[in-house]
C-alpha cells in the first residue's frame, strides 16, 4: 500500500485469483463454522484455557518456523505489535469464546459472534475512518441483526439463566476485542507477510494464556487420564484446521479486501455452527432457525455489495500497483 510519504514502488504486486479468494473464502465460512463444535467437545474434558492456549501454541509454531524457512526474520517491534494482536484476538477473543462455551451450546456462540461485523465498521468508520458507510452495507448489518435476533429469541430462557447471561457477556466481549484486532492487524509494524503474521501473533497470544491458565488453576487441576478422545482429537482440528489454514486464509484476505468483507464470515459461520449442531450434537433447528439463515444469506450479500470507502480504494490501488 502506497502512501503519501513513501516513494512509488517499481514491484508489481499480483491481484490475487478468484479462485484464490473464493477458497479462501470458504476456509473461514466453512472451517470456522466447524470450529465452534469442535470447541464444544474440545472444553468438556479439558480446561478451556488450556484448550486455546495449547491450540495456538501448536499452531503458531508451525506457522513461524513455515515464515522463517522461507527467510522471515522478524524485528522487535513487530514482535511488540504481535503481542498486541495476540492479546485482542487470542487472550482476550478466543479465552472468552472457549470458556464461554463450557455453558453455552456451539450454535447459540456463533451467533452471538455475529457482531463482530458491527463492531468492525463501527470502528473504521468513527476510530480509523477508513470505511464509509452505504446503503447496502447498513441494510445488510442491520438485516444481520435481525437474523442474530430471530436465532437468539427464547435462548436466554431457562433454568441457567444468569450463566447463559454471564456467557453471553462474555461472547460479545470477545467479538468486539477480534474486531479491535483486525483494525490494529492493519498497522504498519506488524509483519508484512502472512504467515509470520499469524504465527508470531499466535505465539504471543498463547504465551499470555498460559500465564492466564497457570493463575487460574486450570494447569493445576488437568489431567491427561481425564481428557476424552474426542476432546483431544478436537484440539488437533483446531490446530490444523481452525488456527493453521483458516486463520492463515483469514490474514490473507485482510490483505485484499475490506474488513467489513472478510468479517462476513460471521454471518455465515453461525448457519454452519447451526446445522452442525443439530446433525452432530442433537441441538434443536425450528423454522426460526431456517428463517434467520435466510435473512443472514441475504445480510452477506448486500455487505459484500456494499462495502466501500477509503479502505477499499486503497486496497484496490495496492493490488493495482
Amino acid at each position: 500500500m502506497v502512501r503519501d510519504d513513501q516513494a512509488p514502488s517499481t514491484s508489481k504486486t499480483p491481484r490475487p485469483s478468484r479462485l484464490a479468494l473464493l477458497l479462501a473464502f470458504l476456509a473461514i465460512y466453512l472451517i470456522w463454522g466447524s470450529t465452534y463444535l469442535a470447541i464444544r467437545y474440545a472444553v468438556e474434558t479439558i480446561p478451556p484455557l488450556l484448550v486455546v492456549a495449547v491450540r495456538h501454541c501448536l499452531s503458531g509454531l508451525v506457522l513461524f518456523a513455515w515464515a522463517r524457512a522461507r527467510g522471515w526474520r522478524p524485528t522487535a517491534a513487530e514482535w511488540r505489535s504481535s503481542l498486541v494482536l495476540g492479546l485482542l484476538y487470542f487472550t482476550i477473543g478466543h479465552g472468552l469464546l472457549h470458556w464461554a462455551e463450557t455453558i453455552v451450546p456451539s450454535g447459540l456462540a456463533a451467533l452471538l459472534m455475529s457482531a463482530e461485523p458491527i463492531w468492525i465498521a463501527l470502528m473504521a468508520m468513527l476510530v480509523t475512518r477508513e470505511e464509509r458507510l452505504t446503503g447496502r452495507t447498513a441494510a445488510g448489518l442491520l438485516l444481520g441483526i435481525v437474523g442474530v435476533a430471530l436465532l437468539m429469541r427464547g435462548g436466554m430462557q431457562g433454568s441457567h439463566h444468569a450463566g447463559l447471561l454471564l456467557a453471553s457477556v462474555a461472547l460479545l466481549v470477545s467479538g468486539f476485542s477480534w474486531s479491535a484486532g483486525v483494525i490494529y492487524s492493519r498497522r504498519d509494524s506488524l509483519p508484512k507477510d502472512a504467515v509470520a503474521r499469524a504465527g508470531m501473533a499466535s505465539l504471543c497470544g498463547s504465551a499470555l494464556l498460559l500465564v492466564a491458565a497457570l493463575a487460574s488453576g486450570e494447569v493445576a487441576r488437568a489431567h491427561w487420564s481425564n481428557f476424552s478422545a474426542r476432546s483431544l482429537w478436537s484440539v488437533a482440528y483446531l490446530i490444523v484446521f481452525g488456527s493453521v489454514i483458516a486463520f492463515t486464509a483469514y490474514t490473507w484476505l485482510l490483505e485484499h479486501c475490506s474488513p467489513t468483507l472478510v468479517s462476513t464470515h460471521t454471518y455465515a459461520n453461525p448457519i454452519v455452527a447451526v446445522f452442525l449442531g443439530w446433525i452432530l450434537a442433537g441441538e434443536i433447528i425450528t423454522l426460526r432457525v431456517v428463517a434467520a439463515g435466510a435473512v443472514t444469506l441475504l445480510a452477506v450479500f448486500l455487505i459484500s455489495r456494499g462495502t466501500g470507502g477509503k479502505l477499499a480504494e486503497e486496497i484496490s490501488e495496492a493490488e493495482a500497483a
